[in-house]
């Protein structure tokens, strides 16, 4: 199998790194300075509902390093000043979580190993090379009449059979995102986690260790950024897709990725994150396949509040059940709705909390597709 991901920086030159931070941050200001002019023209009318704090008070610690503050201790008041302050915590979470030391160019080759109908959705299982000598499988699905529709990449969750639960094909049909997304007009991806050596079994421990092996200098969050971004590039190049509107969704383990790819990545205008754990204390973040233990030293001084800050202005629903996300986690939205009020309002960033612990229950699955098909409408298709 040809692959298409260039050479392997073998040596991670400072100079390699440097210009990675660069055309990354470079991208974020283009994009976000875009997206002042080409703000949706309606939105959901529960949005107020979600920016109001919770009725009981929370007993999580406000996140620790202030956004609106640069790091000469300046005050952020603007837009323009709100750039400068986002390239500094973009270049500090980068350099946190290492390099893959891969250059992305064109997306990887897809070939089908299944393909079925579910009602008018075509469902493909494909397989392709994530990184060089790394094969992984995906499902990729597609309305039957389809032309120029809206890409969402679809996360599973922590369980065994990975990426037929947001295709559909196995588990509980609430999880099913990227089946259900098709089945509203939407060409879905859904990646299979590095975690899973194949898609019927979790080996954590051991995939984390190998994975750190070939790049000793990154972290796991640094693996599934790569290769949501990977996720990203196929999507986009599928010919019925419009590149200008992708959006991402996932629940728990998934719900970890879609916010490191929404900080990162510029392409993604839409984010639904679902009890993923947004504080790095609320759920096992400094396991060997997130961040590792670092995050729980003393000087470990960043928190994820900045990176819902990073997806401003761009519409991020955060999901919460009481579990790994509540009223715990209205610190974190409280402190980013600052950044994203600066491009105006309203601003499109909130908490839902369902109270129905770690699940996704019916009020949230009809709010979450709400949220999504009102920022990220489907497109056209062709009768």
């Amino acid at each position: 199998m040809k692959c298409s991901y260039g050479r392997i920086v073998r040596q991670q030159s400072s100079i390699a790194t440097t210009a990675l931070l660069t055309i990354l941050i470079v991208s974020l200001i283009a994009t976000s300075l875009v997206a002042q002019t080409t703000t949706p023209p309606v939105d959901v009318d529960w949005l107020n509902d979600v920016q109001q704090p919770p009725a009981s008070a929370s007993n999580t610690p406000p996140p620790r390093m202030a956004l609106l503050v640069d790091g000469d201790g300046h005050p952020v008041e603007s837009v323009e000043q709100w750039e400068r302050r986002r390239a500094e915590l973009g270049k500090a979470w980068l350099e946190f979580l290492g390099t893959l030391g891969l250059d992305r160019h064109d997306p990887p080759e897809l070939s089908v190993v299944t393909e079925d109908r579910v009602g008018e959705v075509i469902r493909q299982l494909v397989r392709y090379e994530v990184e060089p000598g790394i094969i992984t499988e995906a499902y990729l699905l597609k309305p039957a009449k389809a032309k120029h529709r809206a890409g969402v990449v679809a996360f599973h969750s922590t369980i065994n059979h990975s990426i037929r639960q947001p295709a559909g094909v196995e588990g509980k049909p609430e999880k099913a995102f990227g089946l259900k997304l098709a089945e509203r007009g939407y060409i879905t991806f859904c990646p299979r986690n590095y975690l899973w050596p194949d898609n019927d079994h979790i080996a954590a421990g051991q995939e984390a260790s190998r994975f750190l092996k070939r790049h000793p200098h990154a972290k796991g969050m640094a693996k599934m950024l790569f290769d949501a971004q990977v996720a990203v590039d196929i999507l986009a190049s599928q010919g019925e897709v419009d590149p200008t509107r992708i959006g991402a969704i996932g629940h728990s383990l998934g719900a970890k990725e879609v916010l490191y790819l929404a900080a990162f990545d510029p392409r993604v205008k839409v984010t639904v994150f679902s009890e993923g754990g947004i504080g790095t204390t609320f759920s096992n973040w400094d396991a060997a396949w997130y961040l590792g233990d670092t995050i729980k030293g003393a000087d470990f001084n960043r928190e994820h509040h900045e990176l819902l800050a990073l997806a401003a202005p761009r519409p991020f629903l955060l999901l919460g059940g009481d579990s790994a996300d509540g009223k715990q986690s209205w610190p974190f939205i409280t402190a980013a709705l600052d950044v994203y009020r600066l491009y105006g309002t309203p601003a499109r960033l909130g908490l839902l909390n369902h109270h129905k612990g770690h699940a996704v229950p019916p009020e949230a699955e009809r709010r979450l597709y709400d949220w999504l098909q009102v920022y990220l409408p489907p497109g056209s298709v062709e009768q």
